[in-house]
């Protein structure tokens, strides 16, 4: 190879990654070049999503029932989630049907949908009773409603669903965090996703568990993580804290606990 080929081959090199951060959007964490994932806020609170829908890095917001139960509304669900979806504006947030019947989550979907632009109706990949909701979810996926399919735990579900072909793009919620607590490990099931998707398939770590999962997302070029306002606090504090110092705090809290107690040997 001539001196010239070689610089010629760095240009164009250095015109694409210069292309592709320029490319990025605020609230996406830049990877490497061919990469990069976006951070969902996972909450149901109005004021954390009033506090966190100005910062740059948080692209999306994700709630789900549970959540919704824990801040012991007054208003109905569909009220409820009428006015989290213009609190959080031009970002996506991804709203649940509260139905085990088919045509029931059909008809909620649709509901969901027509409220802003900004929603993607959540879908579990099967119901209550384990049923699968494929169907449900391919009619929706026809009739163009933007979906973040979610409770996806085996290669079986992931392989049904990264293989869609929608107009709209949709999201595969794979729970990270609780296959893990079931001694699995898996990030295997992020590269088979992301190896096989579609181009219109978006990958979603869910249930994150601890920071390093962050990095454990992005090795596998996941699109988007999903975390708490509390995982949120405890990365701004810890993100490569110092281990020595952290040695120190951790051995001065069991000497005051012990202290304060008045233990004796």
């Amino acid at each position: 190879m001539s001196i010239l080929v070689f610089f010629f081959i760095i240009e164009i090199l250095l015109k694409r990654l210069t292309k592709f951060f320029s490319s990025l959007k605020p609230g996406q964490i830049s990877v490497n070049p061919f990469f990069f994932m976006n951070i969902y806020l996972d909450t149901a609170n109005f004021n954390q999503i009033k506090q966190y829908k100005k910062k740059n890095y948080i692209s999306g917001f994700t709630t789900n029932p549970s959540l919704i139960k824990k801040e012991n509304i007054n208003v109905s669900y569909l009220e409820y989630c009428k006015k989290l979806s213009k609190i959080t504006k031009q970002k996506p947030v991804s709203l649940e049907v509260i139905s085990d019947n088919e045509s029931e989550i059909f008809s909620q979907a649709k509901k969901l949908s027509k409220i802003n632009n900004n929603i993607f109706v959540k879908i579990p990949i099967v119901n209550s009773k384990g049923k699968s909701l494929l169907k449900t979810i391919m009619k929706l996926i026809n009739e163009d409603i933007k979906l973040n399919i979610t409770a996806v735990f085996t290669f079986a579900q992931i392989k049904s669903l990264i293989k869609i072909k929608s107009k709209k793009k949709f999201i595969v919620s794979i729970f990270a965090g609780r296959i893990a607590d079931t001694g699995r490990d898996p990030i295997p099931y992020f590269i088979y996703a992301r190896k096989n998707k579609t181009k219109n398939c978006k990958i979603l770590w869910a249930s994150c568990r601890e920071i390093l999962n962050i990095n454990h997302a992005k090795s596998c070029g996941t699109d988007i993580i999903t975390v708490g306002p509390e995982f949120l606090k405890k990365f701004k504090k810890l993100k490569n804290y110092n281990l020595k110092k952290f040695s120190k705090e951790t051995a001065k809290m069991f000497y005051d606990d012990a202290t304060s107690s008045n233990f004796k040997i």
